[in-house]
Order: structure tokens, then C-alpha cells, then sequence
């Protein structure tokens, strides 16, 4: 056989053998089956966490539109957070590869490790996080600026009975002044924190009529439309409670009042008035001249400006 015909059947044989790899190379690459598309989304476990619905500035008392609840992602919980109850258990990670191998080896559950801190971390936030309903919190006031959105935390409001709730309850440039009362000066403990009164001074005036002089009494209204923030300690009634008895109640006055107060209590006996819920809208503060005309004094006196301004008319005394 000539060289020339045994180079081409070995050519041949060659093509022949190629060709026959790349049909079996094709041929297992379609029976091999197709990855999905797309991984299966893991469910992260949630909690509800308590939160601003709107910004919140310092001063203001909480009301039940302040407030709401918003899911927030178990691994994420920060142990401040304010939830309304112990947050479910965290899955425990997955180990996958060599670190699964050697957890095998070394007799071990895989994660068993990382599932018990997340544990502990979990049992850390259900501890120190202080759950309860959303009602817990209303009437609370503001200490710090609250963003909408933001979960509350105990540093930024202040509760009823917290310590720093009446500084905080205050508005702004107002005074918290105690005055003693009893059941009679006090319409009879019906007076309740919240409330709006008048304070009355009465007081004994000598006078040089007659046989030698003689006494007698006089009484006026020092302050009008007062608000009462507490009777003794108690800054809020209890619930269905019609009166409360206290030796002290605590006003919320200006400056200027807190010193017109502070003389007309040296000088007589002061009772509180108790005012309808439809009568809370005219002035409030020191009458002028009231102190005047019951002890002589001249605190309270000055001139007197009546401001006008969208149909409402507002009283301020100049000294």
C-alpha cells in the first residue's frame, strides 16, 4: 500500500475517534440536571418594636397617634428596644464545607457554637428589653428629640413616676410650685391632677376704726386658670378615681407668678377653686393688683396690656 493512502486512513481515523469524544462530551453535559434558577429565600424571624410615627420634640406628652409598632428583624434587636414581648429564638447558622467536617470529627453539631451565643445574645435582649403594650407608654413626655421611625428607648421619654418626669412635663418657661392644701381648701380633694383652679388668699387686715382699731378679713383671687400637675407625689388619678386628698398641690405658674404666689402664701391662707373644663380657655397667670388690695403689697401691681391677636385676647402685666 502506498504512503500516501495509509496517511489518509490514519487521518481518518483520528477525525473518526475526535468525533466520537465530542458526541459523549455533549451527550453527559445534556443529562446532567439544570441548578435552579434561583435560591430559596430564607424567612428572618421578626419581632415588633416600638416606634416614633412622627417626629417628636422635647416637651411634648405622648398620645396614642405618636406611637406604633413595626417589624423589625430578630438579629437586629438592640436590647433598649421597647417590644411587645420576648422576641423569638434566632435560627442557628448553617456550616457548610470544611468547617461542617471538622464539627463531624470532633463529635459537634455543625453551628452548635454560633447557635449558642446567638442563644445567649437572644436571652440578653428578652432580659434587659422592656416589653408591654402601647398604652404603657401614653402620657409619657419627651426628653430628646425622636425621629419618625425610630424605635423608642427608655432614655429619650419619661414615664409617670420616673424620676425627671416633672421637669420634663413642664412647658416651656413655666415653674413647678408646691402650696399646702387640705379637703377643705382643695374643694374637697375633688381637684385632680390636670385640672385647671384658682388660688384665693385670705388674710387677716387690722384696721384703726372704732375703739382702738380692730381686725378683719379679706380675701382675692391671686391666681386665675392655674393648672395642677400633681397632688402630693401622684402626677396622674388613678383609674374611675373621683378625688384625691393630699397635704400639698403642685401648680405650673410662670416666673413672674411663681414670685406673686410665693408672697400672697407668707402673707394668708391659700384655697384652690376648682374651674369647669369649658371655662379653661381665658388668661392664666397673677390677677394685678390682687395682692394689693387684700395685704397692701405691691407685687402683682403694674400696667396692664391686653394683646388681641386671632380673636383670642391675652393679658400680660409690664412691671
Amino acid at each position: 500500500m502506498k504512503p500516501a493512502k495509509i496517511a489518509v486512513i490514519c487521518i481518518a481515523a483520528l477525525a473518526a475517534v475526535g468525533l466520537a469524544l465530542v458526541v459523549r462530551a455533549m451527550g453527559s453535559s445534556s443529562e446532567r440536571p439544570t441548578a435552579p434558577a434561583t435560591a430559596a429565600v430564607e424567612t428572618r424571624p421578626m419581632a415588633k418594636v416600638l416606634v416614633a410615627a412622627r417626629d417628636l420634640e422635647p416637651g411634648r406628652r405622648l398620645v396614642d397617634a405618636d406611637l406604633s409598632w413595626k417589624d423589625w428583624p430578630v438579629d437586629e434587636l438592640n436590647p433598649l428596644f421597647i417590644t411587645d414581648g420576648p422576641p423569638p429564638p434566632a435560627p442557628a447558622p448553617k456550616v457548610e464545607g470544611a468547617a461542617a467536617e471538622n464539627a463531624a470529627v470532633e463529635g459537634a453539631k455543625p453551628g452548635a457554637g454560633e447557635s449558642a451565643t446567638v442563644a445567649r445574645a437572644m436571652k440578653a435582649v428578652a432580659k434587659l428589653n422592656t416589653p408591654g403594650a402601647k398604652s404603657d407608654y401614653i402620657g409619657a413626655v419627651v426628653r430628646e428629640p425622636i425621629l419618625a421611625g425610630e424605635p423608642l428607648v427608655g432614655r429619650k421619654i419619661v414615664r409617670a413616676g420616673d424620676s425627671g418626669y416633672m421637669a420634663a412635663s413642664l412647658a416651656p418657661g413655666m415653674r413647678a410650685m408646691a402650696i399646702r392644701v387640705s379637703v377643705e381648701t382643695a374643694a374637697g380633694g375633688f381637684i385632680l391632677p390636670g385640672d385647671r383652679v384658682d388660688v384665693l388668699m385670705t388674710r387677716e387686715v387690722k384696721t384703726n376704726s372704732g375703739d382702738g382699731g380692730g381686725t378683719k378679713f379679706s380675701s382675692a383671687t391671686v391666681m386665675r386658670n392655674v393648672k395642677v400637675l400633681a397632688i402630693d407625689q401622684s402626677t396622674r388619678a388613678a383609674e374611675n378615681e373621683l378625688a384625691v386628698v393630699g397635704a400639698t398641690a403642685t401648680l405650673e405658674v410662670s416666673g413672674r407668678d411663681a414670685e406673686v404666689l410665693a408672697l400672697a402664701r407668707s402673707e394668708g391662707d391659700l384655697s384652690l377653686a376648682l374651674r369647669s373644663y369649658a371655662d379653661t380657655a381665658g388668661p392664666s397667670g397673677h390677677v394685678p393688683g390682687a395682692v394689693r388690695q387684700a395685704g397692701g403689697s405691691a407685687a402683682g401691681a403694674g400696667r396692664v396690656v391686653r394683646i388681641h391677636r386671632e380673636g383670642q385676647t391675652e393679658t400680660v402685666t409690664v412691671p
